[in-house]
C-alpha cells in the first residue's frame, strides 16, 4: 500500500459508517450509539498515547531535545486549538437544542455535520504528521505504524460515520442527503493528510510537537465531545466497556504493526 492509499483509509471508514443510514428503519438504538461512542473514544485515547505522544517524546530525545517539552507544549497548544474552533465555528452537538460557537443562521442539520467536521480536524493531522514521521524515515515512526494509526482511525471513524447520519435521517432529511452529509463530515481527514505530507521537509524541525499537537486536540473531542455524549441519558455502563475495547483494539494494533 502506498501513503495516498493511508491517507485514505479513515474517510473510507466514515463512508462505510454513513453508508449503515441505507440498511437501518429507524434512528439508532442508543445503547449501540453509547458503545460506539466509547469505542471511538478508547481508540483516540490510546492512538494519543502510542501513535502520537511516545514517537514525539522518542524523536525529541534523537534530536537532543527535553523530551517532555515538545509533548507538553505540543499537547497544550493542540487543546487550545480546538478549544478556539469550537468558540468560532457555529455547531450543535448530538442530543443538544443549544448551538454553540458564533451565532449564525444555519440548519440544524448543517451545524450537526459541523460538529463531526471538529472531530476530524486533529484527526487528519494525526494521520498526516505519523505518515510524514514515516517518509523523513529517521523519526521513530515506522510506515506499519503510520498505517496502523490509519486503520485505528477508520474503526472508529466507522461509528462516527453511523452516528451522524443516523441523526440526520431522523431530522427529516433523506437517506442519500443524510449519507452525503455523512461522507463529507470525513473529507477534512484526508485534505489536511494531504497538506501535511507536501510540507513534510517544512514540518522535521517541529515534528515532535506537530505530534503532540493532534494528540491534545483529539484528547479534547474526547472528554468535550464523545465521552459526554456517551454518558447522557440514563447512566450506563456500556459506554465505559465501549471504551476498554477501542483502547486495547488500538493499542494492540499500533504494537504489533508499528
Amino acid at each position: 500500500m502506498n501513503v495516498f492509499t493511508g491517507l485514505l483509509i479513515p474517510f473510507l471508514g466514515t463512508t462505510l459508517g454513513a453508508a449503515t443510514v441505507f440498511l437501518m428503519k429507524n434512528k439508532m438504538n442508543v445503547t449501540v450509539e453509547k458503545l460506539l461512542l466509547g469505542f471511538a473514544s478508547g481508540v483516540m485515547i490510546a492512538a494519543s498515547v502510542w501513535s502520537l505522544l511516545i514517537p514525539s517524546i522518542d524523536m525529541a530525545e534523537s534530536q537532543n531535545i527535553i523530551s517532555w517539552i515538545p509533548a507538553s507544549v505540543g499537547f497544550l497548544l493542540g487543546i487550545l486549538f480546538l478549544l478556539a474552533l469550537d468558540s468560532i465555528v457555529p455547531h450543535l452537538h448530538l442530543h443538544s437544542d443549544k448551538p454553540e460557537g458564533i451565532k449564525a443562521k444555519i440548519k440544524k442539520t448543517t451545524m450537526l455535520v459541523f460538529a463531526v467536521t471538529l472531530h476530524n480536524i486533529p484527526e487528519g493531522m494525526a494521520v498526516g504528521v505519523t505518515f510524514a514521521g514515516a517518509l523523513i524515515g529517521d523519526a521513530g515512526i515506522t510506515m506499519a505504524g503510520a498505517f496502523a494509526l490509519a486503520i485505528g482511525i477508520a474503526i472508529q471513524n466507522f461509528p462516527e460515520g453511523a452516528i451522524i447520519s443516523m441523526p440526520l435521517k431522523s431530522e427529516g432529511t433523506s437517506k442519500f442527503k443524510a449519507f452525503i452529509y455523512g461522507t463529507l463530515s470525513g473529507i477534512v481527514e484526508p485534505i489536511g493528510a494531504i497538506i501535511t505530507i507536501l510540507l513534510t521537509n517544512a514540518v522535521v524541525p517541529i515534528l515532535p510537537y506537530l505530534l503532540s499537537f493532534a494528540a491534545g486536540a483529539m484528547i479534547y473531542v474526547v472528554v468535550e465531545e464523545l465521552i459526554p455524549e456517551a454518558q447522557s441519558g440514563e447512566h450506563s455502563n456500556i459506554a465505559t466497556i465501549g471504551v476498554a475495547i477501542g483502547f486495547v483494539i488500538m493499542m494492540i494494533l499500533d504494537v504489533a504493526l508499528g
